[in-house]
C-alpha cells in the first residue's frame, strides 16, 4: 500500500495519488535527487506475486525507455523496492484525451488532425524501434495546455498483453479500440495500432465510440464483424479525404490498412488539400473477412433445396412408395446431369478466358506501350500536340492548379504523370497552373491560436508562430489560447510560405492573499501543487480565526509565482483546554492526636527543668 509522504527507493517521495487503472496505480511524486516532479507508477500488489509477469513487466518498460520523442513520455527508471514494482517516468501537466473528450464532446476537425498528426508521428517513431504499444485508447494519451500531446504506457501495454487479465475495468477501458485479429486472439503487428488509432480518430470527430455493447465480448465481435458507422452520414461537412483515412486505418483486414503510422501521419498532412477533400471513398482491396463472397453459393445451395422440396410436395402425398421412389430417382439423376453441365460450363469459360488473355488482348492493345512525355512549363497548346503526336488522347477539359514556380496558364504535370509507361490511346489530363494562391486573412482574435496555427500550415503552407503579449486591460479574463491580435490584419492578402505572428495574452499568475479571502489548508496544498510550489505548515492556537484557516502567509499577494519557491503558512486551530488548579486541602487534627501531642510536650518541659536542676 503506498501513502503520501512515503519514500520509493530512498529517492522518489509520494505526494499525492493522480490515477488508478487495472493494472497500475500512478501517483505524483518528487525526485529528491534531481529535484523535479515525476510521475510514478505501481504495479498493483496481486500482480507482483507472478514472476513471469514482473520480468516481462521489466523488460519492456525498459526497451520502451529508450524511445526519445516529443509526443512520447519519457522513462526514467524502473525499479523494485520491498516488493514494490515501479517505473518512474515524466511528469505531464495536463488532462487525457478522454477527459478533454468528455468535457468538450466533439473536436474542431483542424483540432483533430493536430493531435492525430502528433499522434501519428510518435507511433511512426515507436514502431522504427520495433515497439507495439498494443493498448492505445485517450486514456493513455496526455494532452498539456499548450496543445501538445504525450503518448504514455508503452511496454507496460505489452506485458499486459502477456497475462490472462480479467478485470472487467481494464478490458472494458481496450475492448472499444481493440483490433479484430487482437480480439480473436492473434498475433499483433503494428497494424493492430493503426487500428486503435483510426477508432480514436472517429471519437475525435464523432465524440462517440463506434461499437458499443453491454460486456466486452459483445464489443470484440462487433469490432470483427460490423462494418464501420460512416461519418458523413451524421456530419457531411466533414471531408471524403478524412473519413477514407478512418476507412483505411480500421480496416478489418490488416491487409487493407496502411502499411506503416508513417504513411498514415503523411496522409493527415494532405487530407485537406483542395484536389483530396472530395476525393473517391476508399475501396478495400482484399475481402473483409473469410466469408465475404461465400454467402452467394450458401444461397445457391438453399435455393436448389427448395425447387427439390417443392418438386417432391408436388409428386402428391397420395403417390404409392413405388412411385415416389420412381420420381426421386428421376430427380436425381437430373441433378447429376444439371452438375455435369454446371462444370461443362466452366471448363469453357476458362478456355475461353485464357484465348482471350493470350490472343485478343494483345491485339486489341496495338503493340508496345508508350511514355508520358514532360509537358512542365509548356502551353497548353503545345502540351497537346505533344501528347497527340506520341499517340495519347487528350482529356478536352484542362485542370487548374496553385502553383508558386509555375506561370500563370503554363502546365504543372500530367495525369498520368510524366515518365510513367502507358498503352496508346490513354487519355490523358492536363493540369494548368493558375499561378501563386493569395490567402485573404480573417480576423482570428477570440480563436484558439493551436486550431488556428493547424489550420493555417496544413491548408495554406503559412508560417505561423504563437507569442505572449502582455495585456493592457487588466480586469478582461482571457483563456491562455485565446488569440488577442495577428500581425498582419484582417484582409491582408498572403501566400504559400509567408509568415504570420499569433499573440495569445501573457498571463502572469501571482500569489493571492490567502488571509483575507479566507483560505483553509486543502485550498492551499491544491495551490501549491497546481503551481509546483513547496509547502510548509505549522498551527497557532487561536479563537480569533475559524479552525483550519489560514491566519498568516510569508509571500505577500500580488508576488509573482516561479516555479519551486516556498509558500509558508500558518493554519489556525482551536486552543487545548487547560485544567482547573484544585486548592491544598487542610489537614484535620483529632483531639485524641491533640492531647497526646499537649501530653508529650509537658513531659519535654519536664525533663529540661530537671536537667537545668542538676
Amino acid at each position: 500500500m503506498i501513502t503520501k509522504g512515503q519514500t520509493i527507493n530512498d529517492r522518489y517521495e509520494v505526494i499525492r495519488s493522480i490515477g488508478e487503472g487495472g493494472m497500475a496505480n500512478v501517483y505524483l511524486g518528487y525526485d529528491t535527487i534531481l529535484d523535479r516532479n515525476v510521475a510514478i507508477k505501481v504495479l498493483r500488489g496481486d500482480l507482483s506475486n507472478d514472476e513471469k509477469f514482473v520480468r516481462r513487466f521489466q523488460r519492456e518498460a525498459l526497451s520502451a525507455s529508450s524511445l526519445a520523442h516529443p509526443n512520447i513520455v519519457e522513462m526514467y527508471d524502473v525499479g523494485e523496492d520491498d516488493g514494490t514494482y515501479y517505473i518512474v517516468m515524466e511528469y505531464v501537466d495536463g488532462k487525457t484525451l478522454k477527459q478533454l473528450l468528455k468535457k468538450r464532446g466533439t473536436l474542431t476537425l483542424s483540432e483533430a488532425i493536430d493531435i492525430m498528426s502528433q499522434l501519428t508521428d510518435g507511433m511512426a517513431h515507436a514502431h522504427d524501434s520495433y515497439i507495439i504499444h498494443r493498448d492505445l485508447k485517450p486514456q493513455n494519451i496526455m494532452i498539456k495546455d499548450d496543445g501538445q500531446i504525450k503518448i504514455t504506457d508503452f511496454g507496460i501495454a505489452m506485458a499486459l498483453n502477456s497475462t490472462q487479465l480479467t478485470q472487467t475495468n481494464s478490458v472494458m477501458g481496450s475492448v472499444h479500440y481493440l483490433p479484430p485479429e487482437q480480439a480473436s486472439g492473434k498475433g499483433c503487428t503494428i497494424k493492430s495500432d493503426i487500428y486503435s488509432m483510426g477508432i480514436i480518430f472517429y471519437e475525435l470527430l464523432s465524440g462517440s465510440l463506434p461499437f458499443r455493447g453491454d460486456n466486452a465480448v459483445e464489443i470484440a465481435l462487433k469490432h470483427m464483424r460490423d462494418p464501420l458507422p460512416s461519418l458523413r452520414e451524421d456530419n457531411p461537412s466533414i471531408p471524403q479525404s478524412i473519413e477514407n483515412i478512418i476507412r483505411k486505418a480500421t480496416a478489418k483486414n490488416p491487409k487493407n490498412r496502411y502499411e506503416s503510422a508513417r504513411s498514415m501521419h503523411e496522409d493527415l498532412l494532405t487530407a485537406l488539400n483542395d484536389e483530396r477533400m472530395n476525393e473517391e471513398v476508399y475501396q478495400y482491396k482484399y475481402p473483409e473477412s473469410e466469408n465475404e463472397g461465400k454467402k452467394t453459393r450458401k444461397e445457391e445451395i438453399k435455393e436448389q433445396d427448395k425447387e427439390e422440396d417443392a418438386k417432391l410436395e408436388a409428386i402428391g402425398e397420395d403417390t404409392n412408395k413405388i412411385d415416389l421412389a420412381e420420381k426421386i430417382e428421376d430427380l436425381e439423376e437430373k441433378k447429376n446431369k444439371k452438375v455435369i453441365i454446371i462444370l461443362s460450363i466452366v471448363f469453357c469459360s476458362i478456355v475461353l478466358l485464357l484465348l482471350i488473355i493470350f490472343f485478343i488482348v494483345p491485339k486489341a492493345s496495338n503493340g508496345k506501350a508508350v511514355t508520358v512525355p514532360d509537358c512542365k512549363n509548356l502551353k497548353v497548346t503545345a502540351c497537346e500536340k505533344k501528347l497527340q503526336k506520341v499517340g495519347f488522347e487528350v482529356n478536352t477539359k484542362i485542370k487548374s492548379i496553385s502553383s508558386s514556380d509555375i506561370e500563370k496558364n503554363r502546365v504543372v504535370k500530367t495525369d498520368p504523370a510524366k515518365g510513367r509507361s502507358v498503352k496508346k490511346g490513354t487519355k490523358v489530363t492536363i493540369y494548368k497552373s493558375k499561378g501563386e494562391e493569395i490567402i485573404k486573412l480573417e480576423d482570428y482574435t477570440k480563436q484558439n491560436a493551436n486550431s488556428v496555427k493547424t489550420l493555417l500550415e496544413t491548408k495554406y503552407g503559412l508560417t505561423v508562430t504563437i507569442e505572449k503579449k502582455e495585456v493592457s486591460d487588466g480586469t478582461k479574463e482571457y483563456d491562455d489560447d485565446e488569440i488577442i491580435g495577428q500581425s498582419l490584419a484582417a484582409g491582408s492578402e498572403v501566400k504559400k510560405g509567408d509568415s504570420l505572428i499569433l499573440y495569445v495574452p501573457n498571463i502572469v499568475e501571482k500569489i493571492p492573499d490567502m488571509v483575507e479571502e479566507k483560505w483553509n489548508l486543502s485550498d492551499v496544498e491544491a495551490f501549491c501543487n497546481k503551481y509546483g510550489l513547496n509547502l510548509e505548515t505549522k498551527e497557532e492556537e487561536t479563537t480569533a480565526y475559524s479552525e483550519g484557516t489560514i491566519i498568516s502567509q510569508n509571500l505577500p499577494k500580488n508576488r509573482e509565482i516561479t516555479k519551486g519557491m516556498t509558500l509558508r503558512v500558518t493554519v489556525a486551530i482551536k486552543p487545548k483546554a487547560k485544567p482547573t488548579p484544585q486548592p491544598n486541602p487542610t489537614p484535620e487534627v483529632t483531639p485524641e492526636k491533640d492531647n497526646k501531642d499537649t501530653n508529650q510536650t509537658q513531659k519535654d518541659e519536664e525533663t529540661d527543668k530537671d536537667k537545668e536542676g542538676n
